[in-house]
């Protein structure tokens, strides 16, 4: 029997009308206004692994924020954003991966611009 865990690249959040729907928790759900520079807190489910980095490596600590659906589908990045907090939690019998992060950037997806080349921030 093994630890089950996920490793990810980036930070796939749900769209906000899911909490609005009373489905989501606001945490697990993209901010509705967000804004460069501020922190926000993130809820997935699940025992998850990011990235933590000094920002001189690797992408300048940067990370992509995306839109997903649940179903494995996820959008282009919405924004790129700097993990500053990881934990994991137990609630109610269920893991629970929690934490902040700051946003560094905010896209336009109708931009054509590309600002990830994979998980690399160019």
């Amino acid at each position: 029997m093994g630890i089950q865990i996920e490793f990810s690249p980036e930070l796939a959040l749900r769209d906000i009308s899911e909490f609005k729907k009373g489905k989501r928790k606001r945490e697990e759900c993209i901010p509705e206004k967000m804004q460069k520079g501020k922190v926000y807190n993130f809820l997935k489910n699940g025992q998850r692994v990011y990235w933590l980095n000094d920002e001189k490596f690797w992408s300048g600590g940067e990370m992509p924020l995306v839109k997903t659906d649940g179903t494995g589908k996820v959008s282009r990045p919405v924004a790129s954003i700097k993990m500053l907090e990881v934990t994991h939690s137990i609630v109610k019998g269920k893991i629970f991966t929690k934490g902040k992060y700051k946003v560094k950037d905010i896209f336009d997806l109708n931009n054509p611009k590309i600002n990830f080349e994979s998980c690399k921030r160019i």
